[in-house]
């Protein structure tokens, strides 16, 4: 399953942003095969609307589920409507160590 991680750098070895509309990097990654694909986010900068166009780029890459530190309600009601998962307060750890904790069932579900 594909998942996206908003991430402070582009490798495994980043720390998972806080930021899910703002972060640097979404590592998007395979669970299956640890595939993983860093896409540099372009709404950094953006004036306004940045959760929303992030979260419409995860779902145009195909992700199943998020795994950030916080989630805007704008965000949020794009990926549910999309059939996206949420899981949030993974800041702290790197993005491996998300990954891990997402197949492992260690995160809590965002539920609204």
């Amino acid at each position: 399953m594909k998942i996206c991680i908003s991430s402070e750098g582009n490798n495994l070895d980043s720390n998972v942003d806080a930021r899910f509309g703002r972060c640097k990097f979404f590592i998007f990654a395979d669970t299956d095969n640890m595939k993983i694909d860093a896409v540099e986010n372009p709404n950094t900068e953006a004036m306004g609307g940045v959760g929303i166009k992030s979260a419409q780029l995860a779902v145009d890459v195909g992700a199943k589920a998020i795994v950030t530190g916080n989630v805007g309600p704008n965000a949020f009601e794009v990926l549910s409507k999309a059939g996206v998962k949420v899981f949030t307060n993974a800041q702290g750890k790197t993005v491996k160590e998300a990954i891990g904790d997402y197949k492992n069932s260690k995160l809590t579900e965002k539920t609204q």
